[in-house]
């Protein structure tokens, strides 16, 4: 029993958007053009057209999904008839109208019309490099030189590939188009020229310099300039640095991805930037004043006060990088850490054991409320 769903691979309740669609995917894969001499292929082919052209019918689809394919034999409802194709012309018929087929052939049908514009004209291709700064440069920008090799064209026939330009020749077989064109059957075909490459010209004395080819490869130094408050990831766009254009098109451009090396003391998070400043329990407890770095490569003032528990982060407006798109400044974030002494000598630790035998829950209310919370736990 004929299933027509079944043969186009879609369900019973299927739109009209999907049926085509399903269509046009085993078209493609059966048409007799791609399957020359195939006669399986040729039936299958057959066959989808016939599932469509019922299907892609509101009427016949109807008709179809009531009585099955033997109600479309006795002319219900319009399905007149119709069953089976007799021969591949309707299936074609039913090929080319089935997306208003006709004027564009095989090759526009499936989306593959090539460019009729002048195929000597080509945009050079972009290139990309990676390019890594330091923190300091990425915070205050940055001027660099890199080395690029391109194609170019070539200086001696100015890219046209010809020792001169009486030896550039139009194509005698696509007439100069680079294109050659086919009809088969119902439909045409095109394909590049064999003859001049899809150039559409025929260089009869190539240029001495580049071989014919109208370019070569050279170095060039590139002038980038990075601005202030880039980061790892970003690119930077030089228009025009890439390969050069063929017959007068424009060149590529230049992508340079950056990366940021890491740095020593600064950790960045966005437009801020986070220090890790380390105090002695003395400086915490007491209270001082901390000359620090900044990003800028300037110094700061930092006032600590006193009884500063060591976690604690100080906000320094403005301090931090510059928003790369000129949105202000971001802020210096100083996370205070306070250290626990090492190597003391005698003297220190009998210090300390003094200061600890005069140590009293008031000097630590946070220990004093863990201790609390502690015992009330097991109690």
């Amino acid at each position: 029993m004929t299933d027509y769903y079944e043969i186009l691979g879609v369900s019973r309740s299927a739109s009209q958007e999907e049926i085509k669609k399903a269509y046009r995917k085993n078209a493609l894969k059966y048409h007799p053009d791609r399957n020359p001499g195939d006669a399986q292929a040729e039936k299958q082919f057959k066959s989808i057209s016939e599932a469509y052209e019922v299907l892609s019918d509101d009427n016949k689809r109807k008709i179809y999904d009531q009585y099955g394919a033997e109600g479309l034999k006795g002319g219900m409802g319009g399905g007149g008839s119709h069953h089976g194709f007799a021969s591949m012309e309707e299936a074609l018929r039913t090929f080319m109208g089935a997306f208003g087929g006709g004027g564009g052939g095989f090759e526009s049908f499936f989306g593959f019309d090539s460019d009729e514009g002048d195929p000597g004209v080509r945009p050079g291709a972009s290139k990309k490099v990676n390019l890594s700064i330091s923190f300091e440069e990425a915070i205050r920008g940055v001027e660099k030189e890199i080395a690029v090799t391109n194609f170019m064209n070539c200086a001696k026939c100015h890219g046209s590939g010809a020792a001169s330009t009486s030896d550039i020749k139009m194509c005698s077989r696509c007439g100069g188009k680079g294109q050659l064109h086919q009809s088969r059957g119902f439909f045409s075909m095109t394909t590049p020229c064999t003859q001049c490459k899809g150039q559409g010209k025929i260089i009869a004395k190539p240029c001495t310099e580049c071989s014919g080819q109208g370019q070569v490869k050279q170095k060039q130094k590139v002038h980038v300039k990075i601005p202030a408050g880039v980061d790892t990831g970003m690119r930077l766009r030089m228009a025009g640095h890439g390969d050069a254009g063929v017959g007068g098109a424009p060149s590529g451009d230049l992508y340079i991805s950056l990366s940021v090396k890491a740095h020593e003391f600064f950790e960045r998070h966005g437009d801020d930037i986070l220090l890790d400043l380390p105090l002695s329990f003395p400086e915490a407890a007491l209270g001082c004043k901390k000359e620090i770095p900044t990003a800028t490569g300037q110094t700061y003032r930092l006032v600590v006060n006193e009884e500063t528990q060591s976690g604690k982060t100080i906000r320094v407006r403005g301090e931090g990088v510059p928003n790369v798109h000129g949105q202000g400044k971001g802020d210096m974030l100083v996370r205070l850490v306070v250290e626990t002494p090492v190597n003391l000598s005698d003297k220190q630790k009998e210090l300390l054991t003094a200061f600890s035998e005069l140590e009293n829950e008031n000097n630590s209310p946070r220990k004093r409320s863990f201790l609390g919370k502690v015992k009330d736990f097991f109690s």
